[in-house]
């Protein structure tokens, strides 16, 4: 199994920027996509962005687009979310999640269907 610990969570002002980072142990990243997932109160936990763990490539939905970034430290093996330019509506709880496969394709699935593992959320307020 692999566990996953996501953190760098916290409150910031709408325009300021935070990183999360989500720290994975019993396997590395190499033959997985790992996707971040958020879930604001009241609503469905949502796709926000994935890196390939077998070629590194990328994908973000349209909501967080060139706002937000993803990035590996395959040393550390570890995920990175750069979050950039945070709105109130990107306020949710953020997860990351190891997916069945390795392609950043799968985000296209729902949650619950295309995530094999789930780490803990960290949660992220931005006031206005």
């Amino acid at each position: 199994d692999v566990q996953l610990q996501a953190s760098g969570g916290g409150l910031v002002q709408t325009g300021g920027s935070l990183r999360l980072s989500c720290a994975a142990s019993g396997s590395t990243f190499d033959d997985y996509a790992i996707g971040w997932f958020r879930q604001a109160p009241g609503k469905e936990r949502v796709g926000v962005g994935c890196i390939s763990g077998s070629d590194g490539s990328t994908y973000y939905a349209d909501s967080v687009e060139g706002r937000f970034s993803i990035s590996s430290d395959s040393a550390k093996n570890t995920v990175y979310l750069q979050m950039n330019n945070l709105k109130p509506e990107d306020t949710a709880v953020y997860y990351c999640a190891v997916l069945y496969g390795s392609s950043c394709l799968l985000m296209a699935g729902q949650p619950s269907v295309v995530v094999k593992y789930w780490g803990q959320g960290t949660e992220v307020t931005v006031s206005s």
